[in-house]
């Protein structure tokens, strides 16, 4: 049988107020090196990679994801993906439409059968101004608080409390907010001559998390004025330096709590919080609940 034409996305302008996403899956999932087959759907995915590394082929492109990076998946576009770190790969994979018309009642119902295609069952992507299509540039790395926001929805979505249909859609919006503001971001910071030297300073920042890190200090280190270097990092990382600060330290924090057994004091002093007073109090003002009951409830989960 003759393989036909990859058929693409069809769009729809309409105000991000009437979006009324459906969420059909979301999971964490951990996977070994493989291959999967090449196929289509019929609604989109966003897939995160928590660790590792992913190769996602999308017609005659290739991409290589690292850990931090997502693909938007667009329905009806031929893609296939390949776990190639040499150890298990961690991803967060959901699966949606932008306006809840697709019926799904089995993880079948996601793919397209290429011996019977349906049309009519092509979701179509939802386009705002003053955006682009989340589908024109597939790749983004997505800040602290994005990711947050998918961790929440999956759990969410697995627990299934009363309600979390409502929680999922606003999560969900949340999300691809973030993903919009982010490529609005990375648009801007593109014609930016000090766009090269902030990437590198947020990597160190990334890796130094217990270092003293201050406004002052990181202007400093960019030889800039404080206002200026504040413009200039949120026009690259989306949010202020102090902002971004705290979201990726509490991110570390999370996940030192759920994947280790450090005493509390240490995990606040490995992202920057020696005083473990007010690493609690940081915590949990941002989380909702102390350092070790967030450990406890991981564990539980």
């Amino acid at each position: 049988m003759a393989e036909k034409e990859p058929r693409y996305p069809l769009r729809k302008q309409v105000p991000s107020r009437e979006w009324s996403p459906g969420i059909h899956y979301a999971q964490f999932q951990t996977l070994s090196p493989c291959l999967f087959p090449r196929r289509r759907l019929y609604d989109f995915e966003l897939l995160y990679v928590r660790q590792g590394k992913l190769s996602t082929k999308m017609d005659t492109e290739e991409y290589i994801l690292n850990s931090g990076q997502l693909i938007f998946l667009s329905s009806g576009v031929y893609h296939q993906n390949a776990i190639v770190s040499d150890s298990e790969t961690k991803l967060i994979g959901i699966h949606f439409d932008f306006f809840g018309e697709s019926i799904i009642t089995s993880d079948e119902d996601m793919l397209v059968n290429e011996e019977e295609v349906m049309d009519e069952k092509f979701a179509l992507e939802a386009v705002t101004a003053p955006f682009m299509p989340l589908s024109q540039e597939p790749i983004y790395t997505p800040p602290p608080e994005c990711i947050h926001a998918m961790e929440q929805l999956v759990h969410e979505f697995t627990m299934r409390p009363a309600g979390y249909e409502w929680v999922c859609r606003g999560l969900l919006l949340g999300v691809l907010t973030s993903l919009l503001r982010t490529q609005s971001s990375r648009n801007t910071a593109k014609s930016s001559v000090h766009t090269g030297r902030i990437r590198a300073l947020i990597d160190e920042i990334d890796s130094k998390l217990a270092d003293r890190w201050s406004n002052k200090s990181m202007a400093g280190a960019m030889n800039m004025h404080e206002d200026h270097f504040s413009k200039l990092f949120r026009e690259v990382a989306g949010m202020p330096p102090g902002e971004y600060l705290r979201s990726i330290r509490h991110r570390e924090a999370r996940k030192l709590l759920r994947e280790t057994d450090w005493p509390i004091e240490q995990v606040g002093d490995k992202v920057g919080y020696p005083d473990i007073h007010y690493f609690s109090r940081v915590f949990t003002a941002n989380e909702g609940i102390s350092p070790r009951a967030y450990r406890k409830m991981s564990r539980i989960l």
